[in-house]
């Protein structure tokens, strides 16, 4: 087949994808295969199949989003502790294998990308949004003036280790009361677990989709019993969404977003877990009554995301280059206008200075 595709790849706990990708954004052709448990080997093994696999496709360069910390020059995946990683050169490893150009992006940077290119950006049209994923734990990546923001070494954007509560519950990373250990997919169901725990005749639907008992109530049991108005399952939901609304007015205090995206599996129970976050929103953030409200919209491209933007940042490494030059220029030409404006505006004051007095004139600030 003739045309200009890129390969979107995405390097999970469970499976590796592997998509064939338009310029639009559109999957034309995908393949999966279990991720190999913790052998680096394996798993470029198996991406060099999944890659190889379309060589009736014209792909011009792959995309691989990985959940790990990636290094500033999108080569080196310094640490990703599901897969065993540390230091793993992967760009330069698959490069060599399928002798095509290689990024490597963290995967919820990726999404990000995804979203803000082809998904619930697009629709928008807004150049200053952040992705929040909600999944296991909590993943993001934030656009600002059309680019994906990184960081000075290519790590930032790690939401869910923000620290909402000092001395709060132990978090994987090793630090106490990070943002998901509170509002994630683990947090909803410890916080149901606890709720049944507490209220079992109130829980009777949601234990009974489970073994009986609070220990056996998992993810898919909270959102079933919600959806079916289990009212402690509805609580779980209420409190992990406040809880993901808190974390968003921390970010939003620092980076003012036109909108938030929230993606992740936890996000396919919809209002159920967005309601009760906007309401805590708006409840929560600073100024309210004297700036406009986030939008808080769900993502468009669901699992999908993070194949279509590692896709789409092969074809384009910059990573909205393009967008950040132009913005650069435009922030130009206003600032030269500002200064035409002052200097016709301090012409003016000195010269009404004058025909007051001499001596307030020589006061007045030139250029």
């Amino acid at each position: 087949m003739s045309g200009s595709y890129t390969a979107g790849v995405d390097i999970g706990g469970t499976k590796i994808a592997v998509g064939v990708v338009s310029e639009d954004g559109e999957l034309v052709d995908s393949k999966r295969k279990s991720t190999p448990v913790r052998d680096a080997d394996a798993v470029l093994d198996v991406i060099v199949e999944l890659v190889q696999a379309f060589g009736d496709y014209d792909i011009a360069a792959v995309g691989i989003g990985v959940a790990g910390l990636v290094d500033s020059g999108r080569s080196r995946v310094i640490f990703a502790p599901n897969l065993g990683w540390v230091e793993e050169p992967l760009r330069q490893q698959v490069e060599r294998a399928v002798g095509l150009p290689t990024v490597i992006e963290n995967d919820a940077n990726a999404a990000a990308w995804g979203e803000y290119r082809f998904g619930a950006g697009r629709r928008r049209g807004d150049h200053d949004l952040i992705m929040v994923t909600v999944g296991t734990g909590i993943g993001g990546g934030i656009i600002l003036g059309g680019v994906l923001q990184r960081g000075a070494n290519g790590v930032g954007a790690e939401f869910g280790h923000l620290r909402l509560v000092p001395d709060g519950r132990l978090c994987g990373c090793g630090r106490h009361g990070c943002w998901e250990q509170y509002a994630s997919g683990n947090a909803l169901v410890r916080t149901a677990r606890g709720l049944a725990a507490e209220r079992r005749p109130e829980a009777a639907l949601m234990l009974s989709l489970g073994d009986g008992t609070p220990e056996g109530v998992q993810g898919p049991h909270v959102t079933d019993a919600a959806q079916r108005g289990d009212e402690v399952a509805i609580e779980a939901f209420e409190v992990v969404g406040a809880w993901l609304a808190r974390g968003m007015v921390e970010v939003a205090t620092l980076l003012d977003p036109a909108a938030f995206v929230v993606g992740g599996g936890v996000v396919e129970a919809g209002d159920l877990l967005l309601a009760p976050t906007k309401r805590e929103y708006a409840a929560q953030l600073v100024a309210r009554s004297q700036r406009p409200m986030t939008d808080i919209v769900p993502a468009e491209l669901g699992n999908l995301a993070g194949i279509v933007g590692a896709a789409d940042l092969a074809r384009d490494p910059g990573s909205g280059a393009d967008q950040r030059d132009a913005a650069v220029a435009a922030a130009t030409g206003s600032a030269a206008k500002v200064a035409q404006v002052v200097e016709s505006s301090t012409a003016a004051a000195k010269a009404q200075a004058a025909r007051k007095s001499p001596a307030v004139a020589r006061e007045t600030p030139g250029r």
